[in-house]
């Protein structure tokens, strides 16, 4: 951390050197920055589960920011990042997490073809199947690579990249090695044509460390004779992807393929030297993963398809970091990023071993006060079974510019064995009826309402949830909500969870203030989730660009 700090003091000394030198010349650089602060004020409730946290029991309060500073003069660029979690549950919903310190520092340099980065970097190789170091907060995801990468132009529309490092973890980083190749490039037809390609292929290489090798074969060892696999130092994963345009057409398509990797299965049975047997346990196998997509629009229709098929494509630093921990790669979600409270209860994570899936996303706008949306996704693993099937359909009428309103359906079967690890219980079948109304008094200030049902046999049962939300452009809104256990299932009391919201805008600062009471349950984004455990207290954020 010492080292590290003066690195970052380095840093800063570079920005305010280049800053003064700005001032005194006809080109000043550019100062840029950003606050998010979450607070929570936690009040034990027993009645909704929200107890048994050490945030509950002593601490009372809990909170996350993230602070960066970013400056840029005559094509360099630096900046750094403060993060803090003091009395946190965002990285471990069951527990409590404190800890400060930088989280992100970066230089980059533009030098006429040759761009050079260094520190903790964000970047992608395609749509992210074989690499993706990116940054989700809500999920506690922050997969940074702190290495070095290089890009050069190869030509105006072609680039070759490569990179090196270690994957972030928290205030510190993983063993493993990273190394990566990239290129991409751009190809138009002349100018009465009207089609284009935009090919791309990359690798990727991780190389165990010593001690993470240890680790793996110590743990073999422990195995039965019947499980025993070997182990590798190093895997590679290659892709190979290109998006074909033609006039308001458009196809994506991707292949990947990672060569044999140790990863954990939690399905695999364990057997022990005694005869008995447990689930999970380590594997070695190449995987592969398939993706498309294509999508056509023309006056008032769009229509959009897409289709993967995953095997064994778990690529993680090490096979023993689990949940969203230590992933290299990002995997493209199948079904649709809903919005609506309820519409989001039931949620489909990605899986990494084995899937195979479509989703069809159907848009028609015959007028400008209308337009109709239709989703369909089908999610079933290797074997054919079952995992997630949607249809949503909606549809929004606007009148004027006084009021509109949305009204949709969504059917859902939801595997709860496989994506909540809940053995022996059935698929759950939701229907969610939902309105939308907004309704504007005058140009500053408008009404919207909310109402959902979800209706379910299975599970905690039916719910239902309202809000009304008032808004005073351009500064304020305030909102009011409560969602109900309308039908708990047997041994369960219903409850309400009511909400309280106060927004406060101005310009580029956002200021809010919530009382919550929350039910305990799965948030996902991209396919990507996490448990969210039961809350009762107080929220206030802080979200500001300068």
């Amino acid at each position: 951390m010492y080292n590290q700090l003066k690195l970052i003091l380095s840093i800063l000394a570079i920005c305010l050197s280049n800053l003064l030198i700005a001032q005194e010349t006809t080109i000043p650089g550019t100062f840029s920055g950003s606050l998010q602060f979450n607070g929570n004020f936690f009040n034990e409730n027993d009645s909704i589960g929200a107890n048994g946290n050490p945030q509950y029991d002593h601490q009372l309060y809990g909170a996350e920011a993230w602070l960066g500073l970013n400056y840029s003069y005559q094509g360099f660029d630096v900046g750094v990042r403060f993060d803090l979690y003091n009395n946190s549950n965002l990285i471990n919903p069951q527990d409590s997490y404190t800890d400060q310190g930088f989280g992100r520092w970066y230089i980059k340099k533009k030098i006429k073809k040759f761009s050079l980065a260094a520190g903790y970097l964000y970047d992608q190789i395609g749509s992210g199947i074989i690499f993706r170091a990116y940054e989700v907060r809500p999920l506690a995801i922050d997969n940074a690579l702190y290495g070095i990468r290089g890009t050069y132009d190869l030509a105006p529309d072609w680039k070759i990249k490569a990179f090196t490092g270690k994957q972030k973890f928290r205030f510190d980083n993983y063993d493993t090695i990273l190394k990566g190749f990239n290129v991409e490039g751009f190809v138009a037809g002349n100018e009465e044509s009207n089609w284009s390609i935009a090919p791309g292929v990359g690798i990727v290489n991780k190389t165990i460390s010593d001690d993470g090798m240890n680790r793996i074969v110590n743990t073999i060892a422990t195995y039965n004779v019947l499980d025993s696999i070997g182990a590798r130092y190093n895997t590679c994963a290659m892709t190979l992807y290109n998006t074909l345009t033609v006039g308001k057409f458009s196809w994506y398509v991707e292949g990947a393929y990672k060569t044999d990797d140790n990863f954990f299965d939690p399905l695999l049975e364990k057997n022990s030297d005694s005869g008995s047997t447990s689930i999970g346990r380590l594997d070695l196998q190449d995987g592969s993963v398939i993706y498309s997509s294509l999508s056509w629009s023309g006056k008032g229709f769009g229509i959009s398809v897409e289709g993967k098929r995953t095997e064994n494509f778990t690529f993680r630093t090490n096979p023993f970091v689990q949940l969203n921990n230590g992933t290299v790669n990002f995997l493209p979600p199948m079904a649709r990023e809903n919005a609506y409270r309820l519409t989001t209860f039931y949620q489909a994570a990605t899986q990494e071993l084995g899937e195979q899936a479509f989703q069809v996303d159907l848009k028609y706008a015959p007028s400008r006060k209308m337009n109709f949306n239709v989703n369909l996704a089908n999610i079933t693993d290797l074997d054919n079974n079952l995992l997630y099937r949607e249809l949503y359909t909606e549809a929004t009428f606007k009148y004027k510019r006084k009021w509109q309103v949305t009204g949709g359906v969504q059917f859902q079967q939801y595997n709860q064995e496989t994506y909540e690890v809940k053995p022996n219980v059935p698929l759950v079948e939701t229907i969610v009826p939902n309105v939308d109304f907004l309704y504007k008094f005058s140009r500053k200030k408008a009404l919207r309402v909310e109402a959902q049902y979800l209706h379910t046999k299975q599970d905690r049962g039916s719910w239902a949830y309202g809000l009304a939300e008032f808004t005073i452009a351009p500064h304020w809104a305030f909102a009011l909500s409560d969602m109900y256990n309308v039908s708990p299932k047997k041994g369960i009391k219903a409850r309400h969870y009511p909400r309280a919201d106060i927004f406060y805008t101005n310009g580029p600062n956002r200021f809010s203030l919530s009382a919550v009471q929350q039910v305990a349950g799965v948030v996902c984004t991209g396919g990507i989730c996490r448990f969210e455990p039961a809350f009762s207290g107080v929220k206030f954020t802080v979200n500001s660009v300068f």
